[in-house]
């Protein structure tokens, strides 16, 4: 066996005294310090609590000025600091059944105990960044309000309209999107103004591109605004909508669009192979940088109301479940992803936003492209007239519904509420999301 050794040593440090027993082996040194304080240390070393300050709290524990070893020591040594007692546990209330704790291991509300638990493991998160203004512009100087959309206005093009854009950035809001409303003498069965390039939206673009180079701006592509018949595409004479001459005028309005400086434009009109004839025209005229954000999914919907409204774009006569497509239909959406993928789409988009949250997980989970949803006028405008009504908590739904559009899988949301969203989101009302 391997021979000992025992090494007695003192050892000084501070006021604390130790004596070390050093034992000796081929694999192992081993110290046990014995601790022997002063005595006039002893009240020193233990932590006092100093009197409250306020009602809620007491002041921070002075320090002792003592050492680590000093400190360690004192554990040692019996003389454990202070600190508060172990909570009782809380009552229940009187009648309470007395019962044995259910023999289950998985208890998902130990994940929801409290807000900090809960704030670290979810899943699902909004910025500013995920949100695109939808903003109505016409020609005058003055912003008229939208009846039907409480807090939106048609904004004048080189006032309101900037005004606008500056307390969105301020927020974090940089990317907008540009609805006009047309003077009804420039608009023709075939749209030409569509793609007049000192039209109302490419001045538009100018303006803000002059004033706020870095501003992301989405354009519609589609002739309704444009068209006597306030369709989305030219009407034959027995109401048919014809769609390869439609494409024709879209790449042309498309084109002038990304001329005037759009970042990304926005077919919405749903005639068959559009995206692939405005990538060819934008290619062909040199912007392949710019992006094209389809409306894949374009629902026939009833919640477009308010919107047409703004726009003063209500179909002439008919519909138009032609080309946009039946609320029914979920399968139908993967038809058109598949298309609009195949055709040179950067953003697949769907249209409406809460009641489709089925499609916008479908596309989700079969595209590997950026996916948009857009929160329609009747979205908005039934959240509004609810929080007007005192029926609902007005904030609470408006970001408890842009959270669930994220959580189905939509990267930007197009919504009305981007810049009362976004100041919730930087805390210029104190805005907690419910249950946080």
């Amino acid at each position: 066996m391997a021979s000992t050794a025992m090494l007695n040593s003192p050892c000084n440090i501070g006021a604390v005294k130790f004596e070390i027993k050093l034992k000796r082996s081929p694999n192992l040194l081993c110290a046990r310090p014995s601790v022997k304080l002063n005595r006039s240390r002893m009240s020193t070393i233990r932590a006092i609590k100093e009197g409250h300050d306020n009602e809620s709290g007491s002041t921070p524990l002075k320090k002792m000025g003592l050492t680590d070893e000093e400190c360690e020591a004192a554990v040692v040594a019996g003389n454990v600091p202070e600190a508060p007692p172990v909570p009782p546990k809380p009552a229940a209330p009187d009648g309470t059944p007395i019962v044995s704790s259910l023999p289950i291991n998985r208890r998902p509300r130990r994940n929801r105990r409290s807000s900090a638990v809960r704030a670290a493991f979810q899943e699902t998160n909004i910025s500013p960044v995920n949100l695109v203004y939808p903003l109505f512009i016409h020609e005058g100087e003055d912003d008229t309000p939208i009846g039907a959309m409480p807090g939106c206005y048609r904004l004048g093009w080189r006032h309101g309209l900037v005004q606008e854009v500056a307390k969105a950035r301020d927020v974090g809001v940089n990317s907008i999107v540009l609805f006009p409303k047309v003077p009804d003498a420039l608009k023709t069965s075939t749209g030409d103004e569509a793609y007049n390039d000192n039209g109302l939206v490419p001045r538009t673009i100018r303006l803000l591109k002059d004033k706020y180079p870095d501003l992301v701006i989405y354009t519609d592509v589609a002739l309704d605004p444009y068209s006597s018949d306030g369709h989305d595409g030219i009407v034959r004479e027995d109401g048919v909508i014809m769609n390869d001459e439609t494409v024709h005028q879209l790449c042309k309005q498309a084109v002038s669009q990304a001329r005037a400086g759009a970042d990304v434009v926005s077919p919405s009109d749903m005639m068959d192979g559009r995206v692939g004839a405005i990538r060819a025209a934008l290619d062909a005229e040199g912007f392949q940088h710019v992006s094209i954000m389809s409306y894949t999914a374009k629902y026939a919907s009833s919640f477009y109301g308010p919107f047409r409204e703004a726009l003063d774009s209500n179909p002439r006569f008919g519909d138009k479940k032609t080309y946009q497509m039946n609320p029914a239909n979920y399968r139908e959406a993967l038809v058109e992803l598949q298309a609009d993928e195949s055709e040179g789409a950067d953003i697949l988009l769907v249209k409406p936003g809460l009641p489709y949250l089925d499609i916008i997980r479908l596309l989700r989970d079969k595209s590997p492209l950026p996916i948009a949803a857009y929160q329609v006028s009747g979205e908005y405008s039934m959240i509004k007239a609810g929080g007007v009504l005192k029926m609902i908590d007005e904030e609470r739904v408006m970001m408890e519904s842009l959270m669930c559009l994220r959580r189905a899988g939509a990267d930007i949301i197009l919504t009305y509420f981007a810049l009362q969203a976004a100041r919730c989101l930087c805390g210029e009302k104190g805005y907690k999301l419910a249950g946080s």
